[in-house]
């Protein structure tokens, strides 16, 4: 097995050469996949072009009962990236986009001062057709906040500086209007994001840390200073940013996170952009062809400054 002490020395070195470089050189490649999913993996994650992988953790999957953790899954993956001397990133997911996918633990469901835990929400992905409606745990409940953090904390009690990163995920959500959840605002749902990130720096004080950031709800073009107060908060404690899709000038994106990232490249700690199966399917309005390896990352590392593209394992490049 890889020595523990060599991994940490190789993940320290990763991180302060990230954070040092700027955004002169090319974003780091890294595979991006589901819990139990890396295994099967194996061959892309061996390639040296491909620097480690991001893997998705719900938070049912992490958290059996009220404090009952189950961080085997996570163990698992990172005895395959030590094996292959790859980097870890870990996502820990409280947003879903499946009706099916309800994947918060059943006492936050269940339990009263929760308020059922998750919201409906609606998602229309890249240019497919249809729209899917999956959930969104309720972090604008001071009760559901608190079993979150919680999780994190215990995350970085076991994996703080064995993991290369967490990140936290996308800000964007988008609930019904006309049918809100209890205690729901939009500046209590920003509020307890934030307060969610500056949790996490603090926990994991060695590991990376990414919170997605890329619409938040009832904003557009920065007119409530969401936008602008998370990048300024970010600068300034040394929390990375980044996001779910990198599509080169797309109009939403760029009345809403592209151009902080733009104004705020070489200043952020680390910047991790990802192609997900979605984002591949977005078109090149100059060439009318799904967009290539080199527009996404040519537009992640002189637009957005990335350090680092999570690729999704169908993307066409990595079959070659």
């Amino acid at each position: 097995m890889f020595p523990i002490k060599r991994f940490l020395l190789v993940a320290a070195l990763l991180v302060a050469a990230g954070a040092a470089r700027g955004a002169e050189e090319a974003p780091k490649n890294f595979i991006y996949t589901g819990a139990g999913e890396l295994e099967g993996f194996r061959h892309l994650l061996s390639r040296s072009d491909i620097g480690g992988a991001q893997v998705v953790y719900n938070w049912k999957m992490l958290e059996k009962g009220k404090g009952d953790y189950d961080f085997s899954a996570i163990e698992q993956d990172l005895a395959i990236a030590e094996s292959l001397h790859k980097a870890l990133f870990i996502q820990v997911q409280d947003r879903f986009f499946s009706p099916e996918a309800r994947n918060i633990p059943d006492y936050i469901l269940e339990g009263a001062e929760y308020g059922g835990g998750l919201a409906p929400q609606f998602d229309n992905p890249g240019e497919n057709q249809g729209i899917g409606s999956g959930w969104v745990a309720q972090q604008w409940n001071p009760a559901v906040r608190a079993r979150y953090q919680a999780l994190l904390s215990a995350l970085a009690a076991r994996f703080d500086g064995r993991v290369y990163g967490v990140n936290l995920p996308e800000t964007a959500i988008d609930l019904d209007p006309k049918n809100e959840p209890k205690g729901y605002s939009c500046d209590a749902y920003f509020a307890a994001e934030m307060e969610n990130i500056g949790f996490a720096r603090k926990a994991f004080s060695r590991s990376m840390v990414v919170q997605y950031v890329n619409f938040w709800p009832c904003e557009w073009e920065n007119d409530h200073e969401y936008m602008s107060r998370i990048f300024d908060f970010a600068a300034k404690n040394r929390i990375g940013l980044g996001g779910p899709d990198i599509v080169p000038y797309r109009k939403g994106q760029m009345k809403n996170s592209y151009p902080f990232f733009h104004q705020y490249k070489g200043k952020l700690a680390y910047v991790g952009m990802a192609v997900q199966e979605p984002t591949l399917t977005y078109k090149n309005p100059k060439t009318g062809k799904r967009f290539t390896k080199a527009e996404f990352t040519a537009f992640a590392k002189d637009y957005l400054g990335a350090h680092v593209i999570f690729w999704s394992t169908s993307s066409p490049w990595l079959k070659k």
